[in-house]
Protein backbone atom coordinates (compact mmCIF):
# COMPACT_ATOMS: atom_id res chain seq x y z
CA UNK A 1 0.00 0.00 0.00
CA UNK A 2 0.90 4.17 -0.55
CA UNK A 3 2.51 5.36 2.39
CA UNK A 4 0.74 9.04 1.51
CA UNK A 5 -2.89 6.47 0.07
CA UNK A 6 -2.85 5.24 3.84
CA UNK A 7 -2.96 8.57 5.96
CA UNK A 8 -6.75 9.72 6.61
CA UNK A 9 -8.11 13.07 5.26
CA UNK A 10 -9.83 14.94 8.39
CA UNK A 11 -12.78 16.91 7.14
CA UNK A 12 -13.38 20.45 8.52
CA UNK A 13 -16.86 22.12 9.60
CA UNK A 14 -18.73 22.60 6.62
CA UNK A 15 -17.11 20.23 4.83
CA UNK A 16 -19.77 16.95 3.18
CA UNK A 17 -18.28 14.34 1.50
CA UNK A 18 -20.17 11.69 -0.50
CA UNK A 19 -19.79 8.68 -2.02
CA UNK A 20 -22.04 7.27 -5.13
CA UNK A 21 -20.79 3.99 -7.34
CA UNK A 22 -17.47 5.03 -8.23
CA UNK A 23 -18.07 8.79 -7.64
CA UNK A 24 -16.81 11.00 -4.58
CA UNK A 25 -18.48 14.36 -4.19
CA UNK A 26 -16.79 17.06 -2.05
CA UNK A 27 -18.86 20.01 -0.97
CA UNK A 28 -17.92 23.23 0.90
CA UNK A 29 -18.36 26.97 1.20
CA UNK A 30 -16.22 27.51 -1.93
CA UNK A 31 -18.04 25.03 -4.38
CA UNK A 32 -18.40 21.45 -5.25
CA UNK A 33 -15.79 18.87 -7.22
CA UNK A 34 -16.65 15.24 -7.63
CA UNK A 35 -14.00 12.50 -8.62
CA UNK A 36 -14.43 9.18 -10.35
CA UNK A 37 -12.57 6.56 -8.63
CA UNK A 38 -10.45 4.34 -10.24
CA UNK A 39 -11.17 0.16 -10.26
CA UNK A 40 -8.29 -0.65 -8.02
CA UNK A 41 -9.65 2.43 -5.49
CA UNK A 42 -12.56 2.96 -3.14
CA UNK A 43 -12.91 5.44 -0.39
CA UNK A 44 -14.45 4.71 3.19
CA UNK A 45 -16.42 7.78 5.17
CA UNK A 46 -16.50 7.95 8.53
CA UNK A 47 -17.83 10.86 10.53
CA UNK A 48 -14.86 13.40 10.56
CA UNK A 49 -12.78 11.79 8.05
CA UNK A 50 -12.50 10.09 4.78
CA UNK A 51 -9.93 6.76 4.43
CA UNK A 52 -8.73 5.61 0.65
CA UNK A 53 -7.97 1.58 0.35
CA UNK A 54 -7.39 -0.77 -1.68
CA UNK A 55 -9.09 -3.24 -3.70
CA UNK A 56 -7.65 -6.90 -2.11
CA UNK A 57 -7.70 -8.21 -5.73
CA UNK A 58 -5.02 -5.61 -7.09
CA UNK A 59 -3.58 -5.10 -3.61
CA UNK A 60 0.14 -5.81 -4.73
CA UNK A 61 0.43 -4.50 -8.19
CA UNK A 62 2.84 -1.32 -8.13
CA UNK A 63 0.07 0.76 -10.40
CA UNK A 64 -2.11 0.19 -7.71
CA UNK A 65 -0.12 1.67 -5.19
CA UNK A 66 0.66 4.78 -7.46
CA UNK A 67 -3.51 5.22 -7.55
CA UNK A 68 -4.05 4.66 -4.05
CA UNK A 69 -1.96 7.77 -3.50
CA UNK A 70 -2.67 9.65 -6.22
CA UNK A 71 -6.18 9.17 -5.23
CA UNK A 72 -5.65 10.20 -1.75
CA UNK A 73 -3.76 13.31 -2.60
CA UNK A 74 -6.46 14.34 -5.17
CA UNK A 75 -9.02 13.97 -2.08
CA UNK A 76 -6.84 16.38 -0.07
CA UNK A 77 -6.38 18.54 -2.61
CA UNK A 78 -10.56 19.00 -3.11
CA UNK A 79 -11.32 19.15 0.38
CA UNK A 80 -8.63 21.78 0.57
CA UNK A 81 -10.43 24.03 -2.56
CA UNK A 82 -13.74 23.51 -1.24
CA UNK A 83 -12.56 24.96 2.27
CA UNK A 84 -9.91 27.41 1.05
CA UNK A 85 -9.47 27.75 -2.61
CA UNK A 86 -6.35 27.87 -4.54
CA UNK A 87 -4.22 30.59 -6.12
CA UNK A 88 -1.86 31.50 -8.99
CA UNK A 89 -0.36 34.64 -9.75
CA UNK A 90 1.06 35.77 -12.52
CA UNK A 91 3.14 38.74 -13.76
CA UNK A 92 3.58 40.30 -17.18
CA UNK A 93 6.75 42.01 -18.29
CA UNK A 94 7.78 44.24 -21.36
CA UNK A 95 7.04 47.34 -22.59
CA UNK A 96 3.65 48.13 -23.40
CA UNK A 97 2.66 44.71 -22.51
CA UNK A 98 -0.86 43.96 -20.38
CA UNK A 99 -3.78 41.85 -19.39
CA UNK A 100 -7.28 43.02 -18.70
CA UNK A 101 -10.39 40.37 -17.47
CA UNK A 102 -13.19 40.92 -19.05
CA UNK A 103 -16.10 38.94 -18.39
CA UNK A 104 -15.56 35.41 -19.02
CA UNK A 105 -12.70 36.43 -20.71
CA UNK A 106 -9.38 37.54 -20.00
CA UNK A 107 -7.35 39.80 -22.63
CA UNK A 108 -3.73 39.48 -23.13
CA UNK A 109 -1.33 42.35 -25.27
CA UNK A 110 1.60 40.82 -25.42
CA UNK A 111 3.63 41.57 -28.41
CA UNK A 112 1.28 40.21 -30.87
CA UNK A 113 -0.33 42.38 -33.93
CA UNK A 114 -3.70 41.47 -32.23
CA UNK A 115 -4.60 40.59 -28.62
CA UNK A 116 -4.74 37.05 -27.42
CA UNK A 117 -8.24 36.24 -25.57
CA UNK A 118 -8.36 33.34 -23.28
CA UNK A 119 -11.74 31.60 -22.18
CA UNK A 120 -12.02 31.43 -18.17
CA UNK A 121 -13.40 28.30 -17.20
CA UNK A 122 -16.78 27.50 -15.33
CA UNK A 123 -15.29 28.18 -11.23
CA UNK A 124 -12.17 30.33 -11.97
CA UNK A 125 -11.99 33.63 -10.62
CA UNK A 126 -9.33 36.01 -12.76
CA UNK A 127 -8.59 39.06 -10.95
CA UNK A 128 -6.60 41.84 -12.42
CA UNK A 129 -5.61 44.31 -9.88
CA UNK A 130 -3.32 46.35 -12.22
CA UNK A 131 -2.30 45.96 -15.59
CA UNK A 132 0.70 43.90 -15.30
CA UNK A 133 -0.50 41.54 -12.62
CA UNK A 134 -3.16 38.50 -12.76
CA UNK A 135 -4.39 36.66 -9.92
CA UNK A 136 -6.32 33.44 -10.69
CA UNK A 137 -8.48 31.53 -8.15
CA UNK A 138 -10.91 28.66 -7.40
CA UNK A 139 -11.34 25.65 -5.65
CA UNK A 140 -10.46 23.26 -8.12
CA UNK A 141 -6.22 22.77 -8.25
CA UNK A 142 -6.06 21.65 -11.45
CA UNK A 143 -8.00 23.68 -13.27
CA UNK A 144 -6.79 27.01 -11.78
CA UNK A 145 -3.27 25.13 -12.55
CA UNK A 146 -3.72 24.80 -16.19
CA UNK A 147 -5.30 28.05 -16.75
CA UNK A 148 -1.71 29.81 -15.33
CA UNK A 149 -0.13 27.35 -17.74
CA UNK A 150 -1.90 28.27 -20.38
CA UNK A 151 -1.60 31.84 -20.30
CA UNK A 152 1.84 31.24 -19.54
CA UNK A 153 2.61 29.42 -22.42
CA UNK A 154 1.42 32.26 -24.42
CA UNK A 155 4.50 34.05 -24.21
CA UNK A 156 6.82 32.40 -21.56
CA UNK A 157 10.21 34.29 -20.35
CA UNK A 158 12.79 34.67 -22.92
CA UNK A 159 16.66 34.39 -21.29
CA UNK A 160 18.16 37.85 -22.50
CA UNK A 161 15.83 40.81 -21.48
CA UNK A 162 13.29 38.36 -19.77
CA UNK A 163 10.11 40.22 -21.46
CA UNK A 164 7.41 37.69 -21.04
CA UNK A 165 4.20 36.21 -18.58
CA UNK A 166 6.25 34.59 -15.59
CA UNK A 167 4.45 33.22 -12.20
CA UNK A 168 4.76 35.87 -9.00
CA UNK A 169 8.12 34.10 -8.20
CA UNK A 170 9.42 32.58 -10.80
CA UNK A 171 13.28 33.06 -11.43
CA UNK A 172 14.43 33.44 -14.73
CA UNK A 173 17.89 32.45 -15.84
CA UNK A 174 19.34 35.53 -17.63
CA UNK A 175 22.22 35.01 -20.18
CA UNK A 176 24.69 37.51 -21.03
CA UNK A 177 24.01 39.22 -24.92
CA UNK A 178 26.04 39.38 -27.91
CA UNK A 179 30.03 40.02 -26.83
CA UNK A 180 32.00 41.79 -29.35
CA UNK A 181 35.41 41.08 -30.05
CA UNK A 182 38.54 43.44 -29.45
Amino acid sequence: MSRIGRKTISLPTGVTVTKSDRMVSVKGPKGELSLNLRPEVDVTIDKGSVAVGVLEASEGVRTTRAFHGMTRAMLSNMVLGVTKGFEKKLEIQGVGWNAAAQGQKIVLNIGYNKPVTIEIPKGITVLTPDPTNIIITGADKQAVGHLAASIRKRRPPEPYKGKGVRYKDEVVRRKAGKSFGS
